[in-house]
């Protein structure tokens, strides 16, 4: 069993929404696969063993050691040697495992009896085979702090696997445990012994094997009969592409689907309609990331720090909430919610006060010119805030901000780009402020944080202005590496304190995930990351 949230039943009036969508990606799509029984059909029937699913792209490329494909799809067919749950780990293809005493060593005992789908037996020496594969792409891989520590893999027999890192690592178990790219598939299926330039199948261990694809339109996935953890209830699962929101409402409510799941896949127009409607259940989860602007503090007009206490003041995180996602994702005070590991400090909200934002900016020495608009020294307060111009919800908050931030004498020009020119200018450091969100549990925060000390995303370039910086990086890798529990969490809170008051993030709501299903479907809970589906859980 993989890690579950805790999710709630919606309750309470939510006004209407007027977005095509919560999250930060648009939402896309539309299908074309018959379906099967309304939920009103499906009561006193015998009970279903097949479940429509929708999403609102393919399946695409599920070679789990890459990251084209989509995740819920490669977590039905490959597994890990942990899982991650909400009282720790336990074991998946490794029964158990012991760590040295010195923190660098781990010893997994792998499950006896366990094959993929095509009949190869997954002993250790399958899994040293992945690991080689692996690590024969390891530069794609560094985004995971494992990968900078370790200094090799070994299989002395069938039952053990071993690895061995330079330096104690608190989250190695973590990153084994989450999607991808530590999942494995049949050796059988890679390409003389590699998996970097593709794979032959898509071979796991998984409660389910792929029968069928259609581009663009649908996959069938069927119940892996010789699956080590048991068949599971629901023998059939069809995937059927929707790209469009109100297509997919549509499809649920005819009973061509029995469930939509997803932070970007369902609006809050369509939680509103469904929280009381007999025969379905909604649910959200706790908050899975932060929605927010990182502040460049390399930029001259942002470096310094009273101008960016002042635009978090400037800041109405409540009439965000309210107005562009009408409560469904909650006000952010911190860089990560307090539900997140280490991260329930006792830290001052940047609370929404224009007069205090003011004050900050005149005595830092700025003043309103003819034109309303800050200056000082003979330069005007201009700062340009990019987005991604595929996401709706991103150009509805800057336009917002623009409004609201010139009522002080901030002129915001708002550009939206591409994502892929949108994420490039962000490694390169080349804006003023831009949006971005964490990376989610079960990578926050110490993934989130490990990626701050090199340019992965924007992060490193905006951090660049801070007098503190390199104290901060050697406070991060310091935490990665610590075995002492209280250490841990005293240089969590030197981290986020200082981070915090130097006002480089503006953390605006709390992004939530979403699911609306038919409530003669059992089972259903969120899971480790906000991308599983608990399918193996599921009945009717």
């Amino acid at each position: 069993m993989r890690k579950r949230w805790s999710g709630v039943l919606l309750a309470g009036a939510l006004c209407t929404f007027l977005l095509a969508g919560c999250g930060g990606a648009a939402d896309t799509a539309g299908s074309t696969a018959d379906s099967g029984q309304t939920a009103a059909e499906g009561e006193g029937s015998a009970a279903k063993d097949d479940l429509v699913f929708v999403n609102y792209r393919d399946i695409r490329d599920l070679n789990p050691h890459l990251y084209a494909g989509e995740m819920y799809a490669q977590e039905m067919l490959f597994e890990t040697l942990v899982n991650i749950t909400e009282d720790g780990y336990e074991g998946c293809l490794a029964e158990t495992w012991d760590i040295s005493e010195d923190g660098k060593t781990y010893t997994f005992h792998i499950r006896p009896g366990v094959k993929f789908s095509d009949g190869e037996v997954c002993d250790a020496y399958a899994i040293k085979a992945n690991f080689d594969a692996i690590l024969e792409n390891k530069d794609r891989h560094t985004w995971l702090e494992m990968m900078n520590l370790l200094v090799g893999v070994d299989a002395p027999d069938e039952n053990t696997f071993v690895i061995e890192l330079s330096e104690p690592y608190y989250p190695l178990l973590t990153e084994l445990g989450v999607t991808r790219p530590f999942a494995m598939i049949s050796p059988k299926a890679m390409k003389d012994g590699s998996t970097k330039d593709g794979v032959n199948e898509f071979i796991g261990t998984g409660p389910y094997v792929l029968d069928e694809v259609v581009t663009d339109e649908y996959a069938v996935f069927k119940a892996n009969e010789n699956y080590w953890g048991g068949e599971p209830a629901i023998k059939t699962i069809t995937v059927k592409v929707i790209p469009d929101n109100q297509t997919r409402i549509l499809a649920l409510e005819k009973g061509e689907i029995d469930l939509i799941f997803g932070k970007n896949m369902i609006d809050a127009d369509a939680i509103n309609q469904y929280k009381d409607k007999e025969g379905f259940t909604v649910e959200l989860s706790d908050p899975t990331s932060t929605r927010q602007i990182v502040l460049n503090t390399a930029n001259g007009l942002l470096a310094e720090k009273e101008v960016r206490q002042a635009i978090q003041h400037a800041t109405n995180k409540q009439a965000i909430s309210d107005g562009i996602f009408y409560g469904l994702e909650q006000p952010a005070d911190t860089l990560f919610a307090k539900t997140v590991p280490y991260c329930d400090i006792d830290l001052e909200p940047y609370a929404y006060d224009v007069a205090q934002a003011e004050k900050l900016l005149a005595d830092a020495g700025w003043t309103k010119g003819s034109d309303g608009i800050l200056e000082k020294n003979g330069q005007k307060m201009n700062l340009e805030l990019l987005y991604n111009s595929d996401s709706v919800t991103e150009k509805s908050i800057a336009e917002y901000l623009q409004s609201e931030y010139g009522q002080i004498g901030i002129q915001l020009s708002i550009h939206g780009e591409e994502e892929q020119s949108y994420r490039d200018r962000m490694k390169a450091g080349d804006f003023d402020m831009v949006f971005n969100i964490c990376w989610g549990m079960p990578y926050d925060p110490q993934s989130s944080l490990a990626a701050m000390r090199a340019p992965v995303y924007g992060d490193y370039a905006a951090q660049q202005g801070l007098e503190d910086k390199a104290e901060i990086d050697q406070a991060i890798t310091d935490i990665l590496v610590s075995t002492d529990e209280a250490e841990r969490q005293e240089l969590y809170t030197f981290v986020l304190t200082r981070l915090h008051e130097d006002a480089v993030y503006i953390p605006l709501t709390y992004e939530c995930n979403k699911a609306i299903y038919r409530s003669d479907l059992k089972g259903f809970h969120f899971m480790q990351t906000q991308y599983e589906v608990p399918f193996e859980d599921l009945s009717f």
